[in-house]
């Protein structure tokens, strides 16, 4: 793969370039995830974590969205080299190369309630620890920028994407400005939600690429960013490392498909039954 569009040399991604200016909680502290049953049993069967482009979002549209009182300041500054390319524009294109992987800080009846819905076989939750997630997860993008290549479905490519991890700020966007004194980090606005979403107490975990130029997987063929990206997670390792904690399920959900499919990757534990 290579970029085009610009003079600049390819840039590979990091392991958490941005880790001074997002707020992380300590590493004992523990995740909840809620997933249908179905997409649990997929994410097991594949061993990976599926994250989703900032863009493609069904509940919330604006999700890592330049804020509306940004964006008229955002328009003006422009490209040196290429006067036509503004920040807002850079903050659009950016959003539409960044996924985002979301947990919850606390373990509520909201997340129950919002979540993994619309499954015949229940849902569940899954109880991480933070600190032994992070690490593996870094390691696992460290290991792909080593040795400089991604798959993007069954695409192989340069490992573009950058990981970085922050408890999600909630604000008033209608209100709210980000780029009062300078031009925000675009992946600051990954990290920023409305205030009416603030029950979720959300912990983000994203994977972004840069959002100037084109990327071409060979040449004069352009690399599509798909809606949703697996990043790998060996769940039988993850649960043997104590990355995650607990498998809850819900009261109504199917013990005997979520079993099987623990069973299949060699893995039995104890289900604990939530809301």
């Amino acid at each position: 793969m290579e970029i085009v569009g610009t003079e600049y040399p390819f840039p590979m991604g990091a392991v958490e370039p941005h880790a001074h200016a997002l707020r992380q909680p300590p590493e004992s502290q523990l995740l909840y995830k809620i997933m249908s049953a179905q997409n649990f049993v997929r994410s097991i069967s594949g061993n990976y974590l599926h994250f989703q482009r900032a863009d493609t979002y069904g509940d919330d549209k604006s999700d890592g969205e330049q804020l509306p009182l940004d964006r008229p300041f955002n328009e003006g500054p422009r490209f040196e080299k290429s006067p036509e390319y503004s920040a807002a524009r850079y903050y659009d294109e950016s959003r539409s190369r960044s996924y985002a992987c979301c947990f919850s800080l606390e373990y509520t009846p909201y997340i129950w309630q919002n979540y993994g819905n619309g499954d015949a076989n229940g849902k569940i939750c899954i109880e991480f620890n933070f600190g032994k997630l992070r690490k593996y997860l870094n390691g696992v993008v460290e290991s792909s920028i080593n040795s400089g290549t991604l798959m993007l479905g069954e695409i192989r490519c340069k490992q573009i994407f950058s990981i970085n991890y922050g408890i999600v700020e909630y604000v008033d966007r209608e209100s709210h400005r980000n780029n009062e004194t300078v031009l925000p980090n675009p992946e600051s606005y990954l990290f920023l939600k409305d205030k009416r979403y603030k029950d979720e107490k959300e912990l983000r975990i994203s994977l972004s690429a840069i959002g100037v130029g084109k990327f071409e997987c060979n040449p004069g063929v352009p690399l599509v960013f798909p809606a949703g990206l697996p990043l790998q997670l060996e769940f039988k390792k993850a649960i043997d490392a104590g990355i995650i904690v607990r498998i809850i399920v819900s009261s109504d959900a199917n013990r005997a498909y979520i079993g099987e499919a623990l069973e299949r990757i060699g893995v039995r534990m104890k289900i604990d039954e939530g809301e």
